[in-house]
């Protein structure tokens, strides 16, 4: 049998408020973890999300990260609804002919990217 991923481990200096950033994003709630503890954990369709407190600061780009898909809006909605959340556009990829992607960050810096919607890619 094979392995499963079963969280992705994102290092932080405060699980607890990125989770509930992450929560926001993903429309679901921080699974366990409470305000000052040292991991908190984010479970959603596909693999969960895992936050743990660490000492240093982030200090480089992601060697991994997220790909987000909009399930009920497009790519461009979401990334509006993202930034209201508190996310940061890093790099703004998106064409003119609707294809591309928007780069952003969440409250401690981490990359990721928000694609087209499954409608948008039929289109």
């Amino acid at each position: 049998m094979s392995s499963l991923v079963r969280h992705v481990t994102i290092d932080c200096s405060d699980a607890y408020a990125l989770a509930s950033f992450w929560a926001r994003v993903l429309d679901t709630e921080v699974s366990d973890g409470r305000p000052g503890d040292p991991e908190a954990l984010v479970e959603s369709q596909g693999a969960g999300l895992l936050f743990i407190q660490v000492p240093e600061g982030k200090s480089v780009k992601n060697r991994v990260h997220l790909d987000l898909q909009p399930q009920d809006r497009t790519r461009d909605e979401e990334v509006e609804r993202l930034l209201g959340l508190g996310a940061t556009l890093l790099d703004d990829r998106r064409r003119p002919d609707g294809t591309g992607w928007a780069v952003l960050t969440d409250p401690e810096g981490n990359e990721f990217c928000v694609e087209r919607s499954k409608a948008e890619h039929a289109e």
